[in-house]
């Protein structure tokens, strides 16, 4: 049994560590030697792939020249990296070594995507390069927090400028197209009996937030596979789960005012706890603190399952960009107003099609962002947009087809054991009309990892994973 004062020599002891740890990320964050990169994405982005395979490239220091385009290996300055003790004990840890194990087995397959807040810290090590730094120390060790965050946690963010009424005409328009309309039909039929005006029951709240909840799985789920869905924490609730703060749904509403106690009041003040105590929470403890940020889109699917489809997906990657606050980080903003400086958008997948479409894939994707890409531009924040494939599973093959030399790709199509070659279609570098939807022009498959060859070192190939590190980080290793 411990003694009193045992007790308290524990809790002094914790106390001055959790402080210590406190000062020394302050310490860290002021000499401008900490990164916080958070990285998200639209629905099966590849989002779990791209954090392991960043950290295990920067593990492995580019050997055998895996990193050529990132300029502190290229110049020889990278000294290693190593995982460390993470800085918030009540985030759950990004689980790079089952990942990778997962990866690298054979045969290697995809880890399972994640569906909740998680982190890791790397050290990594360099040489300064300036004349005077390299005099002063012959190596700097800079932190790096990956803070990997769900998508849909995102998409929240702009309920926090909509009112109750807002969101509910917003989400009853959205259904009046498909696929909406068809998915939404119980819940919609289920709204039908109900009036704002009568009296709240627990039993009613739950069933018709129920309806709505099996909804948003239905536009999620494949084949569907929509990514403009609110709220976020319906879809992925974690431990709130069954809670009365997710008891509510859009209702269509009167001019007559609701009375407290009804059915219209109590799904209103639900809404308002869900923004207050749920997506402000999120934005004070987590996305507020953001240096850095890379958003994850899969546009091969989103051109594959139609203009409905894609449609929805611009509508998600430009209300998310509603949402950052942009601008230069100075040491002072550093302590006391973190701002995303650098912002990256990558269309996930490159390898997926022939490499001389992936000029066109970026070029699409920057045609999409546009507009909103050239106002955060003009408030200071540097933005990028790339096409990469964080883990290659394919190979392009130039092969004569019916007198063309058209560019393949020979891969491993998901589900199957066999290689085949597949010519899914050319990339738009502007969004497609309608009348060119029709003609079902797009058909690009998924792949299974690459099974390496006997000969082959334990690297795993990437497509331009090194110019997104150099982008995120370069400057922060001169």
């Amino acid at each position: 049994m411990w003694t009193v004062p045992e007790l308290k020599r524990i809790h002094l002891g914790s106390v001055v560590d959790e402080a210590r740890k406190g000062l020394e990320d302050l310490l860290y964050l002021a000499m401008d030697r900490r990164i916080r990169l958070a990285v998200t994405g639209l629905n099966q982005s590849g989002k779990t792939v791209f954090i392991t395979a960043m950290i295990h490239q920067l593990l492995q220091g580019g050997r055998l020249g895996g990193l050529p385009f990132f300029q502190v290996v290229a110049e020889g300055r990278f000294q290693g990296a190593k995982t460390v003790i993470q800085p918030n004990m009540d985030i759950p840890a990004f689980r790079y070594d089952q990942f990778i194990q997962t990866l690298t087995a054979t045969p290697p397959a995809w880890p399972k995507a994640t569906d909740g807040l998680s982190e890791i810290r790397l050290a990594i090590r360099f040489r300064p390069s300036g004349f005077l730094q390299s005099r002063i120390r012959s190596s700097t060790t800079i932190y790096l927090d990956i803070i990997d965050y769900p998508g849909e946690w995102l998409l929240d963010l702009p309920l926090l400028g909509q009112s109750f009424a807002q969101w509910s005409d917003e989400v009853f328009t959205l259904c009046t197209r498909e696929p909406r309309d068809t998915l939404a039909q119980p819940w919609l039929e289920y709204l039908k009996n109900l009036d704002p005006h009568q009296n709240a029951e627990e039993g009613v709240l739950r069933q018709a937030s129920r309806l709505f909840t099996d909804f948003l799985l239905a536009c999620k789920a494949e084949p569907v596979g929509l990514s403009y869905l609110q709220p976020g924490r319906f879809l992925i609730p974690g431990d709130l789960k069954d809670a009365p703060i997710l008891t509510f749904c859009p209702i269509r509403h009167t001019t007559q005012s609701t009375q407290p106690g009804s059915l219209g009041q109590v799904m209103a003040d639900r809404f308002e706890s869900y923004k207050d105590r749920v997506v402000r929470r999120f934005y004070d403890q987590h996305f507020s603190h953001f240096d850095r940020q890379i958003v994850l889109v899969d546009l091969l699917k989103g051109l594959n399952r139609g203009p409905e489809h894609f449609a929805d997906m611009d509508r998600s990657l430009k209300s998310i960009l509603k949402n950052f606050d942009y601008g230069r980080s100075s040491t002072l903003s550093r302590l006391f107003q973190p701002r995303i400086d650098r912002l990256l958008f990558v269309a996930t997948k490159a390898d997926h099609v022939a490499a001389n479409q992936h000029g066109n894939l970026e070029r699409l994707l920057k045609r999409i962002l546009m507009d909103p890409v050239n106002d955060a531009t003009f408030h200071g924040v540097t933005v990028d947009t790339m096409a990469i494939s964080s883990v290659v599973s394919t190979e392009t093959v130039v092969k004569e087809h019916q007198g063309r030399r058209l560019s393949f790709v020979k891969g491993r199509p998901k589900g199957r054991t066999e290689e085949v070659l597949l010519f899914g279609g050319e990339i738009p570098e502007k969004i497609p009309k309608p009348e060119a939807w029709q003609s079902e022009r797009f058909n690009f498959l998924e792949f299974e990892p690459k099974i390496p060859r006997d000969d082959a070192d334990d690297r795993l190939g990437h497509l331009r994973l090194d110019l997104a590190l150099d982008f995120l980080l370069g400057d922060k290793l001169t």
